[in-house]
């Protein structure tokens, strides 16, 4: 099965010149979404990990069913403020300014195999700030996935461990 065409191009959003990939349509369908997520099975099973990572947001809709299947841990990313309890934050630079990404304190016991995930990798920023924080925090990050990978873009280059992408896009 080509997931690709179950992959929606929406122009001009969130801004004008982008093309958003929009993979709400693929989660709709039921036999495209089980392959989506077999292929991802095969992928991470491979890394034998104690828990997926899930970035905010839509990393949460590949990590959690994935970490069910795979009967490993789940653990979310997400933005400053977000998550209860003490956490762990780590700063990171944007193109205009920074952002700041969050753990709970704690959710990872140092040693911990993790693979971080989320639907797309595009400059790579997110992901490479995430692997930045979840060794900040003990683990060892011991790979990343996503669905789609902007190869254009470049992101892979800015993270130093093992990538896969179900489906690429080169511009």
């Amino acid at each position: 099965m080509d997931l690709k065409d179950h992959i929606r191009g929406i122009p001009d959003f969130p801004i004008p010149g982008i093309l958003f990939y929009d993979i709400s349509t693929l989660l709709r369908h039921p036999d495209a979404w089980q392959v989506a997520l077999g292929r991802l099975a095969k992928i991470v099973s491979g890394f034998r990990p104690d828990l997926l990572v899930g970035i905010e947001s839509r990393g949460f809709l590949t990590a959690a069913p994935l970490a069910s299947r795979l009967g490993c841990g789940f653990i979310m990313v997400r933005k400053k403020g977000k998550l209860p309890g003490e956490t762990i934050a780590h700063e990171y630079s944007l193109e205009y300014g920074t952002d700041t990404l969050e753990i709970q304190k704690d959710a990872i016991e140092p040693g911990q195999r993790v693979v971080v995930m989320d639907d797309l990798l595009a400059t790579g920023g997110t992901m490479a700030a995430s692997i930045d924080l979840l060794r900040g925090a003990g683990a060892e990050v011991v790979g990343a996935t996503c669905l789609i990978e902007l190869t254009f873009l470049k992101g892979r280059d800015k993270l130093d461990v093992p990538f896969s992408a179900l489906m690429a896009y080169d511009d």
